[in-house]
């Protein structure tokens, strides 16, 4: 009888550890603020506004995310066009913060300051300003657990607060089959 009342209590309190193992990793997990993008997206617009989708997957054993997109865009002033991106999220220096290096097939490449709102709804990549070169920023809004809002703004030269919306739309979970 005794041992198995000491089993319980040693269960008991392993529980009690474990979930407070988790819950002090959730808090130090660089990641967590990323949790509601993880996965696959699709984009959801009108008919005639493009299409295309988006990953964000953990890489490297955990140490960076990956976001690969692809958009197809229709011919409107010109020639449709397909635009292809890659961005790499990873740890801060000091480990407590993220940044973010950014691709595409149009040979730019952008280097963000990430930061979450503190409901961690939202994420918000930021570029640092220039004087001779637009700022960039882009916001990824959770609307719902499959929803998400999306908004790329530019600032121009010397001008670096005045972000203005260059393209902004929705996006779904894909569901897993």
């Amino acid at each position: 009888m005794m041992k198995r009342h000491v089993a319980r209590v040693v269960s008991c309190l392993a529980f009690i550890f474990a979930t407070n193992a988790l819950q002090v990793h959730a808090k130090d997990d660089p990641w967590a603020p990323f949790q509601f993008l993880i996965g696959n997206w699709v984009g959801e617009g009108k008919e005639g506004q493009g299409s295309g989708y988006f990953s964000l997957t953990p890489d490297l054993q955990g140490k960076v995310l990956v976001r690969k997109n692809h958009a197809e865009l229709p011919a409107a002033n010109g020639p449709a066009a397909v635009h292809e991106d890659l961005m790499v999220i990873y740890k801060s220096e000091d480990g407590k913060s993220a940044k973010a290096i950014y691709f595409d097939s149009e040979d730019h490449v952008i280097h963000y300051m990430v930061t979450a709102s503190p409901d961690q709804k939202t994420l918000t990549f930021v570029s640092a300003p220039t004087a001779s070169a637009p700022r960039f920023r882009l916001i990824y809004q959770k609307e719902s657990e499959d929803r998400i809002g999306i908004k790329f703004e530019i600032a121009p030269p010397g001008k670096p607060d005045e972000f203005k919306t260059y393209l902004e739309g929705k996006a779904r979970k894909k569901t897993e089959k």
